[in-house]
């Protein structure tokens, strides 16, 4: 275990603004974060764990000890005729493991397929696209209680998972070791989402494998966002905010064109990315920050921004959106 002092945290987030961490150290296997915890500049430093980078805009430099999560290794735990339970580690890359699942004929992740960031960072956000979230396959997330070293396992339902969140967020001093999943040898194709339903019928597709579901994915995917590393930002930084039927019937008097989905709780959900781009926000420039030429939804460090440029950016397109629509935009993006 090596740890570094002053660190810059460029190389290890998307939005590669120029920072430092006062400490950083690569974690490889449990045995060196256990003996990262026992170590006392741990009780005398703060400290935050990092994987991809993917889903985080440091708005200044850390003063602290910053962990690279690099767990590695994926396992069939048991399977039979109908299902198989597989554990990752925290450090494996999402898309990865997607494509491994796909390639083994495992049902129930690919719709989330090209979703930056690591498996650790799954359950933490709890990812979801498509129709799919990463809760509804995940059968337990291992542990490490990062002020007692405590090692657990949490169940599904200990989780507290809703929508983009989970009781990660609100532990931050929980280290996510390895997330198992419960998958599915038989097809179970989720094709509710229309850009799906359209690219298959225009193919003459009526029943899809799971590679064809994983591919109109990645299509549809690449159609509207940047791979990461083609520009410096991470993915869709908004969440889609939920408002009352009341409301939504009120934004649409107005804007009669606005997509909308009806949750089950009688509220209504509304594309953050619609919003955005109604108020003129594709593909726009303003100093060194702007938004994707595709989608109004992916921030971009243009070159040389600093992360409070980009989150000034981003405040200013919440308070924009608050303003006309009277909805309130939160990051899904972590704001360090």
């Amino acid at each position: 275990m090596n740890i570094e002092s002053q660190k810059s945290l460029k190389p290890y987030t998307t939005f590669a603004v120029d920072v430092n961490a006062k400490y950083f150290v690569q974690v490889n296997n449990i045995s060196e974060l256990q003996d990262l915890i026992s170590d006392p500049l741990w009780q005398e430093e703060k400290h935050y764990i990092i994987g991809k980078g993917s889903n985080i805009l440091f708005t200044k430099d850390f003063d602290g000890i910053i962990v690279y999560n690099n767990l590695e290794g994926i396992d069939i735990i048991n399977e039979d005729e109908e299902k198989a339970m597989v554990g990752v580690a925290a450090g494996e890359d999402w898309h990865r493991f997607v494509m491994w699942t796909v390639d083994r004929g495992l049902w129930g992740i690919e719709n989330l397929a090209l979703i930056p960031g690591t498996v650790g960072a799954a359950p933490v956000q709890n990812i979801g696209a498509y129709g799919v979230e990463a809760k509804d396959t995940i059968v337990s997330v291992d542990v490490i209680d990062l002020v007692s070293g405590e090692v657990s396992t949490l169940r599904n339902d200990e989780c507290d998972f809703g929508y983009r969140t989970s009781i990660f967020k609100q532990r931050p001093h929980y280290f996510v070791t390895k997330v198992t999943f419960q998958l599915s040898k038989q097809p179970h194709p989720r094709l509710e989402y229309g850009s799906m339903k359209d690219q298959l019928t225009q193919k003459g597709i009526e029943q899809p494998t799971l590679g064809q579901v994983a591919e109109t994915v990645i299509a549809i995917r690449k159609s509207k966002l940047p791979d990461v590393g083609e520009i410096s930002m991470a993915g869709s930084f908004f969440k889609n905010p939920i408002t009352t039927s009341q409301h939504a019937q009120e934004i649409l008097a107005r804007y009669p064109d606005m997509p909308h989905f009806d949750l089950p709780d009688g509220q209504v959900k509304v594309p953050a990315g619609w919003l955005l781009e109604t108020l003129g926000y594709k593909g726009i420039i303003d100093g060194k920050v702007g938004t994707y030429n595709k989608h109004a939804l992916v921030l971009v460090n243009h070159g040389g921004a600093t992360g409070a440029e980009v989150w000034e950016f981003a405040q200013k397109m919440m308070r924009h959106v608050h303003d006309t629509f009277g909805l309130d935009l939160e990051p899904e993006v972590i704001i360090m």
